[in-house]
């Protein structure tokens, strides 16, 4: 039941995308920007599977790996990842996203298998006293080959939506994670339960498959190491059709290329180093800030994410067990949620700016936390709520954030950058809460959301400061092709990643010659089409 509701969600999704079409795309290119996205967001939803299956693996486990091991080993692969970006980020710019999606499909595949095999000489009692030390290391090596995804996703992104459609993007950003979520945690956990010596619950057929197949039964230990072997295999699946449907570019696929109205416009013929890129974005107040909210959505969603998951097994939830049973499930439905509605509004009631959004579910989980912390060992039914909820929203600020601000002002030559820069401070902000409630949840339970709290107030504030920034190419295509009247705010700009960031402003004057200039880069050339026997320009 759970996978065919997964199933309608995602047919509800690939709907929405089709109705979506601001720009009034060809039918053609519509489809063929679907058949690019969806592999490739696919690919990235299986690597969230073979990342996110370390906390399955930990529960599996049970005392073998202790709440401390988990955070230590947790903690050091998201502080790996987060510092790969600095390498990563640029190389993805260089190299394009269809090479990074699959050196991320590749690396992490292969250091899933070592995993398994680490985890099968464990139990067999060949790594004791070694555990911590061995799965750090290659946990950091999944991770930062895992670093080249994101980025990846959102550097082709750049160059197939206008400004106007990274909302709806995002959306499908935050969905696709939403998804990687579902098969990490229920996938894994089937696939844990069927990999028991001897289970304690009946087995799905689809589990009886899996329990036959790689005679379970025949061992004299639990097969957890199927919880890395299988999601490596799935890897393998999605890396062959990315080599064989992924374009980076529209002119790649036969449609012409457009200017998107981000950051980059009008610098598309310059190029830069991997040391300018890293200036440009470090440099750039607005990018700062967005990292900065995103190192706090990075404490606050793992902090609820992977703690809840192990909160429900160790304390009992009596008349909640639905949400520790179906965690990923939820995470994936609210999870769309989150993601489409912090799109929706962003680009349907705020034009586009990404700050209001973030600012609202950053103060949606201010008030959630202080809840579950009064809440905390009373309610399970408000506990099992309130994650579910503060998950909505803090999903919905990594999309609207990494997913969609990162390319709006970094643009398409700084995209990989920028976004690595800021999923970068995600993992951060994950390695520091891993660590840390690894910690304090050994001492005390209570301390989990109290520790959570101040992040929330920090995303909100910092959220506040860039509500009204737009790249000065969309607030021109604002003005000049939708006619919008924006009037907010004072006349205030900011050196930007690769452009001028400006405010919204109330007196800000678009001469006739800057208009016309704007619209001959955005609308289709007549000509052009013509000498390409007609075919699409979007």
């Amino acid at each position: 039941m759970d996978s065919l509701i997964v199933c309608l969600a995602l047919f509800v999704v690939i709907g929405i995308y089709f109705r979506s079409n601001p720009l009034h795309h060809t039918s053609r290119f519509m489809l063929r920007r679907f058949v690019n996205w969806f592999p490739l967001g696919m690919t990235y939803a299986f690597l969230y599977m073979a990342r996110y299956n370390l906390n399955v693996t930990k529960n599996a486990l049970g005392d073998l790996m202790t709440k401390e091991d988990f955070g230590i080993i947790f903690g050091i692969g998201t502080t790996v990842y987060g510092l790969s970006f600095l390498l990563n980020g640029p190389l993805v710019d260089k190299w394009g996203g269809k090479k990074g999606i699959i050196i991320a499909s590749i690396g992490s595949c292969l250091a899933n298998i070592l995993m398994g095999a680490a985890t099968f000489f464990f139990l067999k009692g060949k790594l004791a006293g070694h555990m911590v030390l061995v799965f750090s290391v290659l946990y950091s090596v999944n991770m930062y080959f895992q670093s080249f995804g994101g980025v990846s996703i959102i550097k082709v992104k750049a160059y197939w939506f206008h400004v106007r459609e990274r909302g709806t993007f995002g959306a499908i950003f935050g969905t696709l994670i939403s998804f990687g979520l579902y098969f990490a945690f229920d996938w894994c956990q089937a696939i844990a339960d069927a990999a028991k010596l001897h289970s304690d619950k009946p087995l799905s057929s689809f589990q009886q498959f899996i329990h036959r197949v790689f005679a379970v039964d025949t061992g004299t230990t639990d097969a957890t190491w199927l919880v890395f072997l299988i999601p490596a295999a799935l890897l393998v699946v999605w890396i062959v059709l990315d080599l064989w449907l992924i374009k980076d570019t529209p002119g790649e696929a036969n449609h012409d290329d457009f200017d998107t109205a981000d950051a980059s416009s009008g610098e598309m013929d310059r190029t830069f180093t991997s040391m300018e890129l890293l200036r440009r974005v470090f440099t750039s107040k607005v990018m700062l800030t967005v990292a900065f909210i995103e190192f706090t959505t990075g404490i606050i969603r793992n902090g609820v994410l992977q703690w809840y998951f192990i909160f429900g097994k160790e304390v009992p939830q009596i008349g909640a067990e639905y949400f520790h049973q179906h965690w990923g499930l939820l995470l994936c439905l609210t999870g769309i949620i989150g993601g489409f509605a912090s799109g929706f509004f962003s680009d349907k009631i705020f034009h586009s700016r990404r700050g209001p959004p973030a600012a609202i579910l950053n103060a949606t989980n201010f008030v959630l936390l202080t809840i579950m912390s009064i809440i905390l060992m009373t309610s399970p039914i408000g506990v099992g709520l309130c994650a579910v909820f503060i998950s909505l929203a803090v999903i919905g600020v990594h999309s609207i954030m990494s997913g969609t601000a990162a390319a709006d002002f970094g643009g398409r030559k700084a995209t990989a950058t920028a976004s690595g820069i800021t999923d970068g401070f995600v993992y951060l902000g994950s390695g520091v809460q891993s660590v840390c409630l690894g910690y304090l949840t050994t001492k005390s339970w209570a301390f989990w959301p109290v520790f959570l709290l101040p992040f929330a107030v920090i995303g909100f504030f910092l959220a506040l400061r860039i509500w009204n920034y737009l790249p000065s190419a969309t607030l021109t295509y604002l003005k000049v092709i939708e006619k919008v009247n924006l009037s907010i705010g004072e006349v205030r700009s900011a050196v930007g990643t690769t452009g001028t960031l400006t405010r919204l402003v109330v007196d800000q004057e678009i001469s006739v010659e800057s208009s016309r200039e704007f619209s001959a880069k955005t609308e289709p050339d007549a000509s052009a089409r013509s000498g390409r026997n007609k075919k699409a320009v979007h």
